[in-house]
């Protein structure tokens, strides 16, 4: 007799438009599991998550619960046969308290008694090991525990089938080690867990099954007892690759850009940074760890010239030893001293490309003052960005291609190879390798160390504190818009780093 699942897929097919998302692929969802989702960008796991959830339906295919056939037409239909998803990016109301979010949605034509409500929520904490306060408001939250309102919201409308969406991408590892616990709870109580994620240390430390995709396509299952990390590599990518980060010793290091008492205040009168002071080095990377709203987008922009500072000093040192004043510079003033300073920030379409330019355009963006020819000459800027497009491996039709119509690893290569491209002696990468896929992340990684090696400063902020002790030299800690430590990267440790992003 056929083992009965709490989820099973079969031959689920989606496409939009020419692009198919999911091709004929299976899958098995036990009870009393947790399940990985691996595969790189691209790969078609959120797309199969989101079937299950309710946010997509199967152009083909059948899905199963408990054995039976079911159609899953919205998120509702998913409540009904209890599957619940937490998304990357979280949907509550920030001046609502955790249960007014927990109890939104909820089918009842009755007075809500909200004294019961909390009874409830602090009896699905108290089963699965969660610490929540039902009557803070979300804004007084921190990012876990905004994700902790998300799962018992999900637990208190019924769900025995939790999915979750890349859930340690915003936490220490303190945090992550914490959901963990909550997760195997979870298992023991016989709740079916799925995790879509691309930490393969986190897969292998959580998991208790793996499956596979690989563009679009269904790979494999496998048990993770009996799985390796370069095993499940080669399943993902379908060829062998190293994951080994060249990390070279700084070579004639100088101090290069110096940030002193830097502070500032964002668009809602809030200080974003305060008393902000280090100094980044050529020949080196600093990485840079913090949760999200540490301060870093604000940093990265004071010292672009895009934000202005109510205090503190940001000075450029050139080749020949000078101090260079460039605080409160705008870009093309910053430009016009001399200091040669890159930025690739987090939001790629909106500050760092023209979406409906190609790539050809857009790197012409980065050279047009150069020139003091009136016309434009495209000759270049296309030969650079053919280049970027080999090396960086871009996916698109040709580099006239409007970038916003591509997938968001692909516009994030192009952004990163154009200022690489650029030579300069800063150059400070906010999230390098967000939406990329293994290959493509590793390709970054080096072009970071061959910049560091060409003798410029790399001043990056790195999600996966993992890479950031492989691949940094130093490790700039923020917390609140405040330094909490400057560290070593090649003597600390992730329970250290983790720890002072949360001081």
């Amino acid at each position: 007799m056929d083992e009965q699942y709490a989820i099973e897929l079969k031959n689920i097919t989606k496409t939009f438009g020419s692009v198919t998302a999911n091709d004929k692929v299976n899958l098995k969802v036990k009870s009393h599991e947790i399940l990985s989702i691996l595969g790189e960008n691209g790969s078609g796991k959120t797309t199969l998550m989101n079937m299950i959830a309710g946010i997509y339906r199967p152009d083909s295919g059948q899905i199963f619960i408990n054995g039976k056939e079911v159609q899953i037409h919205s998120p509702k239909d998913a409540y009904d046969y209890h599957i619940g998803m937490i998304h990357q990016h979280y949907k509550l109301v920030n001046v609502f308290t955790a249960a007014e979010n927990i109890i939104l949605g909820t089918d009842t034509s009755a007075v809500i008694d909200m004294k019961s409500v909390k009874e409830k929520i602090n009896e699905i904490c108290s089963t699965y090991g969660f610490k929540l306060d039902p009557d803070q408001k979300i804004y007084d939250m921190s990012i876990s525990q905004k994700q902790t309102v998300e799962i018992v919201k999900v637990l208190y409308k019924g769900a025995d089938v939790l999915i979750l969406d890349e859930p340690t991408a915003v936490l220490t590892p303190q945090e992550a080690d914490a959901l963990f616990e909550v997760l195997k709870n979870m298992r023991k109580a016989g709740k079916s867990v799925i995790i879509i994620t691309h930490k393969l240390n986190e897969v292998m430390a959580i998991s208790d099954r793996v499956t596979i995709l690989r563009k679009g396509q269904y790979i494999d299952t496998v048990e993770t007892s009996k799985a390796t990390i370069p095993m499940l590599t080669e399943m993902m990518v379908g060829e062998k690759i190293s994951l080994d980060i060249e990390r070279t010793d700084p070579v004639n290091t100088s101090d290069v850009l110096k940030v002193e008492g830097l502070t500032c205040y964002n668009r809602e009168g809030l200080k974003a940074l305060d008393n902000v002071t280090f100094t980044a080095r050529r020949g080196e990377i600093l990485g840079i760890a913090g949760i999200a709203g540490c301060g870093v987008k604000e940093l990265f922009e004071s010292i672009a010239g895009i934000q202005r500072v109510s205090g503190g000093k940001v000075t450029f040192i050139n080749s020949e030893n000078k101090d260079i004043d460039i605080t409160n510079k705008s870009p093309v003033g910053i430009k016009r001293t001399g200091a040669h300073i890159s930025f690739v920030p987090e939001d790629r379409l909106g500050m760092g490309l023209v979406g409906s330019m190609g790539m050809t355009g857009n790197v012409m963006l980065r050279t047009y003052e150069n020139g003091n020819d009136p016309l434009v000459h495209r000759k270049e800027p296309r030969t650079l960005a053919e280049k970027i497009k080999r090396k960086l491996e871009v996916v698109t039709p040709g580099t006239e291609y409007p970038v916003r119509r591509l997938s968001g690893g692909n516009v994030q290569k192009v952004l990163v190879g154009r200022e690489i491209s650029s030579h300069p002696d800063v150059l400070m990468v906010a999230y390098p390798v967000r939406g990329l896929d293994i290959n493509s992340s590793y390709a970054i990684y080096n072009q970071l160390n061959r910049q560091k090696e060409k003798g410029a400063a790399v001043i990056s902020v790195i999600e996966d504190l993992d890479v950031i002790l492989q691949l940094c030299d130093r490790i700039l800690v923020m917390n609140n818009g405040r330094v909490t430590g400057l560290l070593d990267a090649r003597t600390t440790t992730k329970e250290e780093v983790g720890y002072l992003m949360t001081a």
